[in-house]
């Protein structure tokens, strides 16, 4: 399997603007799957993080750094083998923290910046970081982390209720959430790429003001967009999403 294979299981259709989507915490590539080929113009590909699917037997990342050093040359080499044209980065919840700060190491690498960053599910930078009043997921029983799970929503109650399953898709989760809560927001420059964030009336995570809050985050021109619903909202409501995906590409597609 190649790097770029690794990363990026579902190659797109040809396009003028290519959107890497990152997932939420547990998450994977094909929580986007069904995205391939649903916008005109738009070439969807879903980042596919270690420790999952068909990078089950890969170690996960534990920390933010590590894992957006290695993925943001994987990004540009992507670009590049698709003929250096426009792209965007898309990210949910964990994906949304992960798309910022892989923006940030692709413009220390000095590499084409994306034309747009989208985020949803996801306060300002500043604002995220692990899931106050609890300890660490690392330490949590398998029971607890189903707990938290139904508190988030998200995942389907077949899954949580079935203990083997559960401990299969238990791995990436403890993994991302360690990333999380790992995290700390280093104070820098604006940045010089366009956002538009996805806030939900009702999400317990990131409120609409706190998601607002990206706004001092770029130089380059802010969008607030808002959906009906929770923590999910913007996975919920594909059709909607894709909508606003569109209107902030559409100078390019």
């Amino acid at each position: 399997m190649t790097d770029a294979e690794r990363w990026f299981p579902y190659r797109p259709d040809d396009a003028p603007v290519r959107l890497y989507c990152l997932p939420h915490a547990g998450g994977s590539a094909s929580a986007f799957r069904s995205w391939l080929g649903a916008v005109p113009g738009l070439a969807v590909c879903p980042v596919q993080p270690p420790g999952r699917e068909g990078r089950h037997r890969e170690q996960p990342y534990a920390h933010m750094r590590d894992l957006v050093r290695d993925l943001a040359p994987a990004v540009l080499a992507d670009v590049a083998g698709a003929g250096g044209g426009p792209y965007a980065v898309y990210g949910h919840s964990l994906g949304a923290m992960t798309a910022f700060e892989l923006v940030r190491e692709i413009d220390a690498l000095g590499g084409p910046r994306p034309v747009h960053l989208l985020v949803s599910g996801c306060g300002a930078p500043p604002l995220c970081g692990g899931l106050e009043g609890l300890r660490p997921i690392r330490d949590m029983s398998l029971e607890e982390i189903a707990g938290l799970l139904r508190r988030l929503g998200g995942t389907p109650e077949w899954l949580l209720a079935n203990q083997a399953l559960l401990a299969m898709v238990v791995t990436p989760f403890r993994a991302d959430f360690t990333v999380k809560e790992n995290y700390r927001y280093v104070p820098g420059d604006p940045l010089d790429v366009p956002v538009t964030a996805l806030a939900a009336t009702d999400d317990p995570r990131a409120s609409v003001a706190d998601t607002a809050a990206w706004e001092a985050h770029t130089r380059a021109g802010f969008t607030l967009r808002t959906l009906l619903g929770g923590h999910f909202a913007a996975l919920e409501q594909p059709d909607l999403t894709h909508k606003h995906i569109a209107a902030a590409l559409q100078p390019w597609l």
